[in-house]
């Protein structure tokens, strides 16, 4: 058991390939926000976590208007939390390919896109994640706004990323049970993606990844999170992991921020609020669920959290929002209503 597993088994993600791409340098992609991409790669999704994994030759990212990040063969750079960013082959490349890449998106097309101005190749497998912002919020406040690991260096990760390119290949030929294969592997890639970042951590880091590494914080919230509706006291937790409630308090504070009741707590309220906004449950029952026995108890800590008592905080979720929507862009002409900026030339 550890709080990691225990925070992904929770997550329910959703993995999916969107965009394979070979780019003969110089060229450049510039991708909007994630919520822009939401309408065309998975309508509906809550959050989605873009990633491109680098299978050959190299290139250069970065967050809009951010410093550069090199990548290279075997890096995967993430984008946890949808930012706007950019690709280059180098800084003062000029060949703009993202109304290429648009297009082939809206068309869904899994084939291979080849594209740019003719010198040395990169080649790409993007995909992205759909997970629950109530449920992946321990993961994602812990994570930057732009993050790479590599996978080559261990046969582990070799292993992975080939496998995700045997089946990229294949779903183009549209064999039986080749995309849900694809879909699991990109679950597997963004796992594996966290678990390095984790080792890689320094051992000063603090943070929840820091924490859920460390074995008497890790286990505390591994413990909290697999037994969410328990009446835990500090008392009893400090028992479970054989520390003085003192010394856990200290512990677990020094890594979080916060005492491990305070974290329990807003944990109980995340929880409350995504089966408010996903199934038609009583408040009370959904009380009861994380861990209240007293429904007036569990309506003043919600809206001490979110601002507002539950039932309205279900009827707000559910008003419909506009969405962006995207659409195919000529090469030949930048007048169009897609929200993606160009490239910088």
């Amino acid at each position: 058991m550890d709080a990691f597993s225990e925070i992904l088994a929770a997550m329910k993600l959703k993995g999916a390939t969107y965009f394979r791409a070979e780019f003969s340098s110089p060229w450049c992609v510039c991708s909007p926000a994630s919520k822009e991409l939401v309408s065309i790669l998975a309508p509906e999704a809550p959050h989605l976590l873009i990633y491109h994994l680098v299978v050959e030759g190299r290139a250069l990212a970065r967050l809009r208007e951010g410093k550069w990040l090199g990548v290279e063969a075997g890096d995967v750079v993430v984008f946890p939390h949808g930012d706007p960013h950019e690709l280059f082959s180098d800084e003062r490349a000029h060949n703009d390919v993202t109304s290429a890449v648009l297009n082939k998106m809206l068309a869904h097309d899994l084939r291979p896109l080849q594209a740019g101005g003719g010198g040395e190749n990169t080649r790409f497998v993007c995909g992205y994640m759909v997970c629950d912002p109530f449920i992946c919020r321990p993961i994602l406040e812990g994570l930057p706004r732009i993050m790479k690991v590599n996978l080559r260096t261990d046969r582990s990760g070799h292993w992975l990323e080939n496998s995700i390119l045997h089946l990229a290949d294949e779903a183009t030929s549209h064999r039986a049970g080749s995309d849900a294969m694809l879909a699991k592997l990109s679950e597997a890639l963004f796992v594996e993606t966290l678990r390095r970042y984790i080792a890689g951590l320094p051992e000063e880091q603090t943070g929840w990844f820091a924490g859920a590494r460390d074995p008497i914080v890790g286990k505390s919230l591994a413990i909290l999170h697999s037994r969410v509706n328990h009446p835990w006291t500090i008392a009893d937790l400090a028992k479970e992991v054989g520390l003085s409630r003192s010394s856990l308090v200290e512990r677990f504070s020094r890594f979080l921020s916060v005492p491990p009741m305070t974290y329990l707590t807003r944990w109980r309220l995340q929880l409350a609020a995504r089966s408010l906004t996903t199934t038609p449950r009583g408040t009370a029952d959904i009380a009861a669920d994380v861990g209240y026995e007293s429904e007036a108890a569990f309506n003043r800590a919600f809206k001490r959290e979110f601002g507002l008592p539950p039932a309205r905080y279900r009827r707000e979720a559910k008003k419909p929002t506009r969405s962006s929507k995207l659409t195919p862009m000529s090469s030949q002409t930048q007048k169009s209503s897609i929200p993606i900026a160009r490239c910088p030339i």
